[in-house]
């Protein structure tokens, strides 16, 4: 049975952009998204799905209103206790990867496994970058990488937690066509097994295929649409 398991309610954000300058990111944003949901978030560059997808999971903590993980607040937690959360309740995979430049392949995967104390199974790891069509050694070093690489480094390191909430930044950005269907069967099989997937994402065609799509504009939730066509989408955003 779907339960909310996070829930949004008239977020805003703003950044300083000086002594007298501040530009607002998010204007009164209101979601939830529940358990086996597969969420996408769309909207054109500049709308604010990274900074509305860094507010959810309790990385930024928003100017106003109230953020629910589970139905607890992120941001009311002594920093040890939201440390606790994020390894062992939340994965974010990163757009920018997030990885250890000092650290091989195989470390910078295990380590939150290491973190949390968990068991840690190379054949594991190894049987889930082949079939992410990983060619690099997991002994390589993660600076020697390609952008699709470590993309799926980042990625294989959060499944790996099965956490039961993903985030997730632009996971398919830097892969090719073949690596992008695949790694979307991830996210999808991941949330009908259970767990809540967010997507921000620029591809309107998986956006189509995730359970429901929101669109964002200049800080605005334009429409909150269930297995939209593309063509709903591309109207939401009034990018035709």
């Amino acid at each position: 049975m779907k339960s909310k398991i996070i829930i949004v309610n008239n977020v805003t954000q703003k950044f300083s952009l000086g002594a007298k300058k501040v530009t607002q990111v998010l204007k009164g944003i209101s979601l939830s998204a529940s358990t086996q949901e597969f969420l996408s978030i769309v909207g054109p560059s500049g709308s604010g799905k990274s900074t509305l997808l860094n507010c959810m999971s309790g990385l930024t903590q928003p100017t106003s209103g109230q953020v629910l993980i589970n139905g607890v607040n992120p941001y009311h937690l002594r920093p040890s206790r939201l440390a606790q959360m994020r390894r062992q309740e939340i994965g974010f995979i990163f757009q920018s990867y997030n990885l250890i430049p000092a650290l091989p392949v195989f470390e910078n995967i295990v380590l939150p496994l290491r973190l949390a104390g968990k068991k840690i199974k190379r054949r594991v790891v190894r049987q889930l970058l082949d079939q992410m069509n990983f060619a690099a050694d997991l002994n390589s070093f993660v600076t020697n990488l390609s952008g699709g690489e470590k993309q799926k480094v980042a990625i294989a390191r959060v499944l790996l937690t099965q956490a039961k909430i993903i985030f997730a930044d632009e996971p398919t950005g830097a892969v090719d066509s073949v690596s992008k269907e695949i790694i979307f069967q991830l996210l999808r099989k991941l949330a009908d097994d259970g767990a809540c997937v967010v997507m921000v994402t620029h591809d309107i065609d998986l956006a189509t295929r995730t359970d429901r799509t929101i669109t964002l504009k200049d800080g605005i939730i334009q429409q909150d649409l269930k297995k939209p066509t593309a063509q709903q989408l591309l109207t939401a955003m009034e990018m035709r």
